[in-house]
């Protein structure tokens, strides 16, 4: 399971503060945020919902029920601009946080990550 072999919630926060240190410096993807440069809400779920998705604990489904990711971002104009910033900070947050993972597990981790949120980013897509 990906949440022990990275070492716990401590590699999704890692992951989520250095996506969501970008997200606060784009012009692109901070508008589409309610809370604008406060992201500690943000942070929060995102890590929830990495971690449970990964195997880690239910909290994100405890805190808010299923996720229903389409459903959620349906307000927010993401196109393949958005699409495309989103990928590129998620992208260079997961290769930060892998780096500091054991060889064994460094690759895998990276692509299975990568591959999922390359996905998903495609999926929330809606203009």
């Amino acid at each position: 399971m990906m949440f022990e072999a990275v070492g716990g919630q401590k590699f999704f926060d890692q992951v989520v503060d250095a996506f969501y240190d970008a997200v606060e410096r784009d012009p692109v993807l901070l508008p589409l945020y309610p809370e604008g440069a406060d992201t500690v809400g943000a942070r929060h779920r995102l890590a929830m919902f990495l971690s449970q998705y990964w195997g880690g604990p239910t909290t994100y489904s405890d805190e808010r029920g299923h996720p229903r990711l389409r459903m959620r971002h349906v307000p927010y104009a993401i196109g393949e601009i958005e699409r495309d910033h989103w990928l590129l900070h998620m992208v260079a947050a997961i290769e930060s946080a892998t780096t500091l993972l054991p060889d064994h597990v460094r690759d895998t981790v990276r692509t299975d990550f990568i591959s999922y949120v390359t996905n998903a980013a495609e999926h929330l897509r809606n203009q």
